[in-house]
């Protein structure tokens, strides 16, 4: 449970850096810069130490990039300036993981078990007390109704996209030992991954510069450069590649509601970057969250 741990904590860092980008760079650029950031890494890697782009999983993978870097980031990234990091994160958490749960059970074949499945309702039930909407004022430009709601239609859109691409490196995995060849490392995973997703997300990028859709771009401040660094350094290099070693070596039925505490873990950060300042009911949902996570690691 080591790899799903270090993923919560990564995953958190990143979700905080990952506001603080787009707000001072852009969306789309926040999102791109730090892919590319995190190629170069990722390919250094893979094609030095790692296992560089092959292998039986290798389509599985792209596939897994296609919809978890490219549709689920994009959706994830514009969802932030909307409606904020801990109601995105929670949205995404909570909502990925019984959609990936069921979906590796019909397709995959790979069963939870009932403490499984009551440890992670457990951990996701808290995190659902602790990060619900409340009158904690969050410290976000305001956008309107309509923003809101189209926010957290993104903060679906995000958690589908997690869900497929954890699905689909599940199917490279399996792939790869069916093929009798040896599990790649998690970094070469999702550098694997990142490959289509960031192919995906340039194109889109091109498209809209050439449309003149975005507005005006803001300039790159050492504090923007900093920020996007950091978050291609906790999100999509160390923590896509805790989290491709996590789903090796368990299933996502233990895995995920794991993950569903990256939301906990940014509540320090966003009171200490953001502003947002917890409630007794967000103190009392993550003691509930994390006995819960402590009770099902205990248990394997």
């Amino acid at each position: 449970m080591l790899p799903a741990f270090l993923t919560v904590f990564c995953f958190a860092c990143a979700g905080v850096f990952a506001t603080r980008s787009t707000l001072l760079v852009g969306v789309h650029r926040a999102n791109l810069s730090r892919l590319w950031v995190a190629a170069v890494l990722l390919g250094l890697w893979a094609h030095t130490a790692g296992g560089g782009l092959g292998g039986a999983g290798l389509g599985w993978y792209l596939a897994s990039g296609f919809v978890g870097f490219g549709l689920g980031d994009m959706a994830l990234f514009a969802a932030f300036p909307r409606i904020g990091t801990r109601l995105a994160s929670l949205m995404i958490q909570c909502l990925a993981a019984p959609l990936a749960i069921l979906v590796e059970w019909g397709w995959v074949g790979i069963a939870p078990t009932a403490l499984q499945l009551g440890c992670g309702g457990g951990i996701i039930a808290g995190v659902a007390l602790a990060l619900a909407p409340s009158n904690t004022r969050l410290s976000l430009p305001p956008v309107s109704p309509a923003q809101r709601r189209l926010g957290i239609f993104l903060g679906f859109l995000a958690a589908c996209g997690q869900a497929g691409g954890v699905i689909f490196s599940r199917k490279a995995i399996l792939a790869a030992q069916a093929a009798g060849e040896p599990t790649l490392d998690g970094a070469t995973a999702a550098w694997q991954r990142i490959v289509a997703g960031i192919v995906l997300i340039t194109l889109i990028e091109l498209y809209f510069r050439a449309r003149g859709a975005h507005q005006a771009r803001q300039p790159w401040t050492p504090a923007a450069a900093a920020f996007v660094t950091l978050n291609a350094l906790g999100g999509p290099v160390f923590g896509v590649a805790c989290y491709q070693w996590a789903l090796i070596a368990a299933p996502s039925a233990v895995v995920l509601p794991i993950m569903a505490l990256t939301p906990i873990a940014v509540i320090p950060l966003a009171w200490f970057m953001e502003g947002e300042r917890p409630s007794g009911r967000s103190l009392l949902g993550s003691l509930v969250a994390v006995i819960s996570a402590a009770l099902l690691s205990s248990a394997r």
